[in-house]
């Protein structure tokens, strides 16, 4: 996570190129808590420029017993879910940006999308492209050009949660693996987020081994975990703020748990 915000921090010049942007969705301690992983990616360098979690209801249909297990469990802070977590998002992104240019978002047609950017203070600043999700036709059917035109543009971000699913367990579709906290998944999601920008280089089939970070011109060489390990961060001198602070705090519980640590320890700051 501290990587991360230096990596945004020692950015020279604000990246020009468009943020595919959309929600990686998981669950933590069971499928009765869901929520959303928004995860900005670069569209030319696929560098991912940080994750923001909104913890939101279950969905679809749901059974008379699990309604009265719902009603249950203690209920969690959505900390705004879907928009808030799109807002901070797009807060954080303009803060990169040159003022004089908006940031060019590119989003599928998520309605927490738009309501967000109602809520930016001048919402003149983000140029939002918007990418319907069609319906699909049979398996095997060939895809409307709509689709075609969604997948091409969404690519990189849906690559990222592809990669997600396939490196970890806990968010593949069905697995018992499932992470019990908020909190350590999005850490555990930091770390792959490390590896991805800094590690791994941008594609197998192509094959090229320059990194996203490298794109940036943040590294000159692909990185190994040696490397990525050599320095000890501090969240001070990163300046880390707002929800990545209350993250790094382990200050998003999960209700239904009933022992939450803190990150609280006298020396680990």
């Amino acid at each position: 996570m501290l990587l991360n915000q230096r990596a945004l921090n020692s950015m020279v010049q604000a990246p020009n190129e468009p943020i595919v942007f959309d929600h990686f969705e998981t669950f933590e301690f069971t499928q009765d808590l869901p929520f959303g992983v928004a995860t900005p990616v670069g569209a030319e360098s696929w560098f991912v420029y940080g994750i923001d979690p909104a913890p939101h209801r279950r969905g679809g249909r749901r059974s008379p017993a699990q309604l009265r297990r719902l009603r249950a469990r203690p209920q969690r802070d959505d900390h705004g879910g879907y928009k808030g977590s799109t807002l901070r998002t797009m807060q954080r992104l303009l803060g990169l940006k040159d003022p004089s240019r908006p940031l060019h978002l590119i989003t599928d047609d998520h309605p927490a999308y738009r309501a967000a950017l109602a809520c930016l203070g001048d919402p003149s600043r983000v140029r939002l492209e918007v990418h319907s999700n069609p319906k699909r036709g049979p398996k095997g059917s060939s895809r409307s050009v709509t689709a075609v035109a969604r997948d091409r543009a969404l690519f990189p971000v849906d690559l990222l949660h592809g990669l997600i699913r396939h490196c970890h367990a806990a968010h593949r579709r069905e697995t018992i693996a499932h992470g019990r906290r908020l909190n350590a998944l999005i850490e555990r999601l930091y770390v792959f987020l490390a590896w991805r920008n800094f590690i791994k280089g941008r594609s197998e089939r192509k094959p090229d081994p320059e990194t996203p970070a490298m794109r940036l011109g943040l590294t000159q060489r692909p990185w190994n975990w040696r490397t990525l390990l050599a320095r000890r961060l501090f969240p001070a001198r990163e300046r880390l703020q707002g929800v990545c602070r209350e993250l790094y705090r382990r200050e998003w519980t999960t209700p239904t748990l009933p022992n939450n640590r803190r990150h609280d320890l006298k020396r680990a700051y």
